[in-house]
């Protein structure tokens, strides 16, 4: 009896598990041809095209904030002989972490482009 019961076990799982891998294979091979349209491809491409919207509103205000060193002597009228570059890169770092949490919340891109100037006081 019990083997009887293994074998119709073993034969279920057989025919179940290659179902499954042949539409994980299907999936597969429309990702590498770029056709595969699933839930969560037309939220990454919208993912980044806002995330780098949130990023360029903020830019002029980061600018402002933390100088780059290159730019910052050719400014007119400005003499900046101190060196942002570790606050700026440190404020970079937390403004991106907050736009993405941001937008992966749902915020619009001026909610997430507010969110990550709030996180680093701009």
């Amino acid at each position: 009896m019990r083997l009887l019961e293994w074998l119709l076990s073993a034969v279920v799982q057989l025919f179940g598990s290659g179902r499954n891998r042949s539409s994980g294979d299907t999936i597969a091979a429309e990702k590498e041809a770029g056709t595969f349209e699933g839930e969560y491809a037309s939220r990454a491409r919208d993912f980044e095209s806002d995330y780098n919207a949130a990023v360029k509103l903020l830019k002029n205000r980061l600018d402002k904030r933390y100088p780059s060193g290159h730019y910052g002597r050719l400014r007119a009228g400005e003499n900046n002989p101190y060196n942002y570059g570790e606050e700026r890169a440190e404020a970079v770092d937390t403004m991106s972490i907050a736009i993405a949490m941001a937008l992966r919340d749902g915020a619009t891109v001026k909610e997430a482009a507010e969110a990550g100037a709030a996180s680093v006081g701009i």
